[in-house]
């Protein structure tokens, strides 16, 4: 049984680990590189390229400021067909030196080290199938500025199993090597489903609205109410309520993540959306106070789950690939998000086991649920009102890795000594058959 145990601990811990192991964000630039994003599929090749302000203001005579965005914005904008002809100059792709037309589509603007010029494109592919060798060049300002080099990323390739990459470097480019052939490999929908699932993960990873809500939701799994909230008697009858409660919020999420990623549910707008997710936490917690389905918390779940699946539906809204491709990232991307809820159902769930038939069980979980409240109505009105009250700034903090799994570990470990306190006093609460 220990081992069974320290098993089941030891793949929980695990998996936390990777999930503290996954990128939080872009690649810091560096000011004096300029970057090729590709973005692949099966039938289109497009992209974007990062030049540096600095760069831009010693090659063409544009008044570039980094704290002036809309001024540098309207400035590129104003000289877009200059840029994109200099792009178009320095940034060739195709296939056994035969380069490829492309479209400049958009100029936009990046706040990273000293500014950013965005160029956006799309490659004309000829046959509309993107070959998976491709013939690179990229080599700006190598010419007109000492010791340039530059970077190429592969942005999104779906069935190489590359998606939303920020920070992964290709290969490099630099004055003696402007050109490459870059090989991406056999296309493949299991990597697509593998990646797919590690975005899902880390969207629970860094989604402090769906964590609180599921905090929110396990506060009176170990509870059941008979008049009063009061502990419940066994492990299994724990398990069970809990499993419930997970089971039915997994299944409302899926139905409308999956309907909505397969474009067969309309999406309300997303003020609205995440309104009613914020306001889901808070009506949660307040069943935590005072029950509003007494021992219904699976159908509170199932309920407010329906609206979490349209917020995880804001993973697929760009999503510009075939139906099969779709469809596979869809799953694995929902396998991803059970595979973050469950981990932090499994270290959150002992510790409220063991403290549940102690004397300081209610007050904590009160002062949780009302700390929740607050949290969610701050939520709330930031989504109404298209405020900015640093909530999730205040919160952020303490779900970030590895920090959350400190917080979790002492949690534990102060619930083990309450517990053994109480029940050497002989103060624990009799428990109730759920």
């Amino acid at each position: 049984m220990r081992t069974a145990s320290r098993r089941r601990w030891a793949t929980a811990v695990a998996t936390l680990a990777l999930m503290a192991a996954l990128p939080a964000g872009m690649r810091a630039h560096s000011g004096a590189q300029s970057y090729l994003y590709l973005d692949i599929t099966p039938d289109r090749l497009g992209g974007r390229v990062e030049m540096p302000f600095g760069d831009l203001r010693k090659v063409f005579p544009l008044p570039l400021n980094e704290a002036d965005e809309a001024g540098s914005l309207q400035e590129l904008r104003s000289h877009q067909s200059e840029i994109g002809q200099y792009v178009r100059e320095h940034v060739s792709i195709g296939v056994d030196d035969a380069a490829w037309d492309y479209d400049i589509t958009r100029v936009d603007v990046l706040k990273a080290e000293g500014g950013y010029a965005v160029v956006r494109f799309q490659a004309r592919v000829p046959g509309n199938e993107v070959p998976r060798t491709l013939d690179v060049r990229f080599d700006p300002f190598f010419d007109e500025i000492p010791q340039r080099d530059a970077l190429l990323l592969i942005g999104n390739d779906w069935q190489g199993g590359v998606i939303d990459n920020g920070e992964r470097v290709f290969v490099r480019f630099d004055p003696d090597t402007r050109k490459r052939r870059i090989e991406l490999g056999r296309p493949s929908q299991w990597r697509n489903f593998v990646a797919s699932i590690w975005i899902g993960v880390d969207h629970i990873r860094t989604g402090p609205d769906h964590i609180l809500f599921v905090l929110a939701l396990l506060l009176p799994s170990v509870l059941v109410f008979v008049g009063s909230w009061r502990p419940v008697s066994t492990f299994s009858r724990s398990l069970w309520r809990i499993l419930a409660i997970v089971t039915m919020f997994t299944l409302a999420h899926s139905i409308t993540f999956l309907m909505a990623g397969v474009q067969l549910l309309p999406l309300p707008p997303s003020w609205l959306v995440e309104s009613v997710i914020a306001a889901s936490i808070a009506a949660t917690a307040l069943h935590n106070l005072r029950p509003i389905a007494v021992n219904r918390e699976a159908s509170i779940a199932f309920l407010f789950g329906l609206f979490h699946g349209m917020g995880f539906a804001r993973l697929v809204g760009g999503l510009d690939v075939s139906p099969a491709t779709r469809l596979v990232s869809l799953l694995g991307r929902n396998v991803g998000i059970e595979m973050g809820q469950a981990v932090v159902v499994l270290l959150t769930f002992p510790a409220l086991f063991v403290l549940r038939r102690t004397i300081w069980y209610r007050p904590a979980s009160v002062l949780a649920s009302v700390v929740l409240s607050a949290i969610s109505c701050g939520w709330l009105i930031e989504r109404l009102f298209s405020l900015d009250l640093n909530v999730a700034r205040v919160v952020q903090p303490f779900i970030k890795m590895p920090r959350a799994l400190v917080i979790v570990l002492a949690g534990m470990a102060i619930a083990a000594m309450i517990h053994r306190f109480e029940h050497r006093a002989g103060r624990l609460l009799p428990t109730v058959d759920a």
